[in-house]
């Protein structure tokens, strides 16, 4: 398995972190020179995750995404959803014909008003079977720190779930798997919203007790939405 992560963020490099800590090589893009050369040099990316120490064996790090995503079967996705499409402006459909896509991403695609899994579909013609979710919840500084985080991997197949699973699973990760990546995707989105809304509650002075009522029929309302929302991405 040839694997790209795309994303030199605090996601992406905890990704990158993961899958050679499972003892894969990896390529990696990432856009600024000056990282890649601390990458090889000091064996860190020195913004995100500077505690993360690389084998440079196990990289090979470069800004030329075009042959990042070439050179691999594989392709992570860990840029911001905003960014995503600037980030893609030099790909076509060709350059990810019979790619594995994985998303990493949480949120939505502004300029097309999508999922990042229907962007792909919809914009590069990617099979939705060659589409995995990976969400969490999930903090990157923990993962970082080796604490016990669960990730979904969500793919419509369900043979590639858990070949994805199988990947990321360590001492430390654990990768149930799901059928659904829309409710996968789109719960994510609507749960940060939930979290605005409780940092409101917070402001207002409520306490636990409406803070309760407030997530337990939120939950119930992600359900619900999600549920719908899945039917009409579908058909």
């Amino acid at each position: 398995m040839k694997l790209a992560v795309i994303g030199s963020g605090s996601w992406g490099t905890a990704i990158v972190k993961i899958l050679t800590d499972n003892s894969n090589v990896v390529n990696w893009w990432v856009r600024e020179e000056d990282i890649i050369e601390n990458i090889y040099h000091y064996k860190r990316n020195p913004v995100y995750l500077s505690s993360v120490e690389f084998n440079p064996e196990d990289l090979y790090v470069s800004n030329n995404i075009k042959e990042i995503i070439q050179s691999s079967d594989h392709i992570i996705f860990a840029v911001p959803s905003a960014f995503l499409s600037e980030t893609l402006k030099e790909i076509s459909p060709d350059d990810l014909k019979d790619k594995i896509i994985i998303s990493a991403i949480k949120g939505i695609v502004p300029e097309h008003k999508m999922i990042i899994a229907a962007y792909f579909n919809n914009i590069y013609h990617v099979n939705l079977n060659n589409i995995v979710v990976i969400s969490g919840p999930s903090h990157a500084e923990e993962i970082a720190l080796e604490k016990l985080t669960y990730l979904t991997i969500a793919s419509q197949n369900q043979i590639l779930a858990e070949k994805i699973a199988s990947v990321f699973k360590n001492r430390y990760l654990k990768t149930p798997i799901s059928d659904d990546i829309f409710g996968t995707e789109y719960s994510s989105v609507i749960k940060n919203i939930v979290a605005v809304a409780n940092g409101i509650c917070i402001g207002l002075g409520y306490g636990d007790n409406f803070q309760a009522v407030l997530i337990s029929n939120a939950i119930q309302e992600i359900k619900r939405f999600g549920c719908r929302s899945s039917y009409y991405t579908r058909y």
